[in-house]
């Protein structure tokens, strides 16, 4: 059963689309990655939308070996870093969360710490961090690092990194700041926390150059499925991306998560598990098969074959398009991505092609009519699968409209999905209580 009354729902803004050609359809914006006026655009109609936050992914579309004539058929090879972006963003909307995402492998958590303090504050308590430990091991080649740590590792060194920043945010009490002219006291001097943190990976002493963000802590979202990344999510996730692409997998994925959280001590009923979910929608079950089969239609192959190989963790180049998929080592990268797609391919028995126009749309793909989509949604919903949706959009902005033009009048006749925002900030719209300082009297 549904453990909320209502859908969350987060509008996961890949641009120019999330399928692997949807930058090829005819009413996409190809452009749109390097184009501020439309990120403005996109992020403005997620909020007509009621979308509780919009989600900006950042991973290196590089492989090891570059190959410049296959890497010219993606649209994946240019992007805005995602906290500049979503800064700019703070300022042209008013309600939606901003969610953005930020490796733990590579960077320091002193930057990460002051990058979203000030996030929030800029946008008023909307800000959001998607934690990720870099599933591209050719990240290692722009950070002066020769090899790409074990995915074990980059887990532990992710949960500290977390440990670190959430230590930094407490920096200073909520009510440190005096102002006081008179006195010329600007702080309370007890009011003022040093860290001091020393371990073999990390020496951060602190305080941050920020205040205490405006949520407390900005909203932690963690999107790793392995047995790893279960218990990072369980730690200190406030919301969980997941994969899934079938219900059954869905509502064991979401009792175990929220197992796993109760074991670490934290209260389940305040984490969202989100699955994605790809919806292709039209005003008829025809026009949406048509957009879907257009779409698929537009996947040139050696864009398709890399992309596949990237989920595979393995050159796919060298074996026959229509052939099966070949026995693939396991990989340092995206493990739950990789399993889910060998054990799809296992099943199925599909070809290379096969695979990867069933992969580009991406997991869990809804086609069909606003009714349909809701369906889908509903019934997700109410077996306990999900506590909402990252929703993508194969293309934009054209996807993402009638999303919101179609899907979220449906959602709420049912009853399924707010129709104004409730709070002012991220947490108070995912209904995720404001986290207590680490240094607070109540903690003694």
């Amino acid at each position: 059963m549904a453990r909320r009354d209502k859908l969350i729902l987060g509008a996961f803004l890949q641009t120019p689309g999330q399928h692997t050609a949807g930058w090829r359809y005819p009413r996409a914006d190809a452009q749109a990655s390097l184009d501020i006026d439309a990120q403005i655009a996109f992020a403005q109609t997620a909020e007509r939308g009621l979308f509780h936050a919009i989600f900006i992914a950042d991973t290196l579309p590089f492989p090891v070996k570059l190959d410049a004539e296959t890497l010219s058929h993606s649209a994946r090879v240019v992007d805005f870093e995602p906290v500049t972006l979503l800064s700019a963003l703070a300022v042209t909307t008013s309600r939606i969360g901003l969610v953005g995402t930020v490796t733990t492998t590579y960077y320091e958590p002193y930057l990460v710490a002051r990058q979203l303090a000030s996030l929030d504050y800029l946008s008023k308590g909307r800000a959001g961090w998607n934690v990720v430990t870099s599933s591209n091991a050719a990240e290692a080649l722009n950070y002066s690092q020769r090899e790409h740590p074990a995915h074990s590792l980059r887990y532990v060194r992710a949960t500290e990194f977390v440990d670190i920043v959430k230590g930094l945010w407490d920096s200073w009490d909520d009510d440190a700041f005096l102002f006081d002219k008179d006195s010329g006291r600007f702080f309370r001097p007890e009011k003022m926390h040093v860290l001091n943190h020393s371990s073999p990976d990390f020496k951060v002493r602190g305080p941050l150059a920020v205040a205490r963000p405006v949520q407390g802590h900005p909203v932690i979202v963690q999107a790793g499925s392995s047995d790893s990344g279960r218990n990072a999510a369980a730690s200190f996730a406030d919301v969980i991306f997941t994969a899934q692409s079938d219900l059954p997998g869905a509502i064991a994925f979401y009792d175990d998560v929220r197992a796993r959280t109760a074991a670490a001590g934290r209260d389940p009923d305040h984490i969202a598990i989100l699955p994605g979910v790809t919806p292709v929608v039209a005003a008829t079950r025809s026009e949406a098969q048509e957009k879907y089969e257009q779409l698929q239609e537009l996947v040139h192959p050696v864009a398709g074959v890399a992309m596949l190989s990237g989920a595979a963790g393995a050159d796919l180049s060298k074996y026959p398009i229509d052939g099966p998929l070949p026995d693939v080592p396991p990989t340092e990268g995206d493990k739950t991505r990789q399993e889910l797609l060998v054990a799809h391919a296992r099943k199925t028995g599909m070809s290379i092609r096969d695979l990867y126009r069933w992969l580009s749309p991406g997991y869990n793909t809804v086609v069909g009519t606003a009714a349909d989509v809701a369906d889908h949604f509903e019934h997700w919903f109410r077996s306990g699968g999900a506590d909402g949706f990252n929703v993508r959009f194969s293309y934009l902005p054209g996807d993402l409209d009638d999303f919101v033009d179609l899907v979220v009048p449906e959602l709420q006749r049912r009853g399924l999905y707010h129709e104004a925002y409730e709070g002012l900030t991220l947490r108070d719209n995912l209904q995720i209580p404001r986290p207590p300082s680490r240094y607070s009297r109540d903690l003694s």
